[in-house]
């Protein structure tokens, strides 16, 4: 879970996210939505990739990144079931 806070903590990944959640990009892709070097950006998705956030899968000569919409779903249920812990007593 440490994993998944520390990718959400940045700006820049989390508008990865929202790009991602319209299509599946490829670094190139997602560089036209960004200031900063390629280094900078593969080092993002790293990231993103670690928290299990994003896959990647290579198509010819480029990797295209997906979001793992099941993380998504884990981490809401887990927060409900701490909300209707706390409502239960």
């Amino acid at each position: 879970m440490n994993n998944l806070f520390k990718a959400l903590s940045d700006p820049n990944r989390r508008q990865i996210l929202e790009l991602l959640k319209t299509k599946d990009m490829s670094v190139k892709e997602l560089q036209t939505y960004f200031s900063v070097t390629q280094e900078a950006l593969s080092h993002h998705l790293s990231v993103l990739k670690k928290a299990d956030l994003v896959s990647d899968e290579r198509k010819g000569q480029f990797v295209f990144y997906s979001l793992n919409t099941s993380v998504f779903e884990e981490v809401m249920n887990y927060f409900l079931s701490l909300y209707h812990k706390r409502n239960d007593k």
